[in-house]
């Protein structure tokens, strides 16, 4: 009697055991379903916006018209490394940030 107690005891621990184990299972992959949602819906679109602004920055040319992120619309008179000076509409110059281009600036259709 005491033998069949002694392995009940040990039956149940087993199945402690396993089910510590399978909650531990459970917990790891509700980690890793939830980092990969944080990869595919946060850091990926991120890192393509940057892709694409990086792209944009680089095939700028002097006489591109572009609108910043302020939302000021001009035309590339002088580039260098880190800045551009844009001709605005009024004969007016301003000196941004190259980064502070959104866009080349497409013209609304009329009508």
């Amino acid at each position: 009697m005491l033998t069949i107690l002694a392995l009940l005891q040990e039956g149940e621990g087993a199945t402690e055991t396993a089910s510590s184990a399978s909650s531990l299972i459970t917990t790891l992959l509700m980690f890793a379903v939830i980092g990969g949602l944080f990869w595919f819906l946060l850091i990926r679109p991120q890192r393509t916006r940057a892709k694409r602004q990086t792209e944009l920055i680089s095939s700028l040319e002097v006489g591109d018209e572009v609108h910043t992120i302020g939302g000021i619309i001009g035309t590339i008179e002088f580039m260098d490394d880190e800045s551009a000076v844009l001709q605005l509409e009024g004969g007016g110059r301003m000196r941004v940030v190259r980064r502070a281009i959104a866009d080349k600036y497409q013209p609304p259709a009329a009508g």
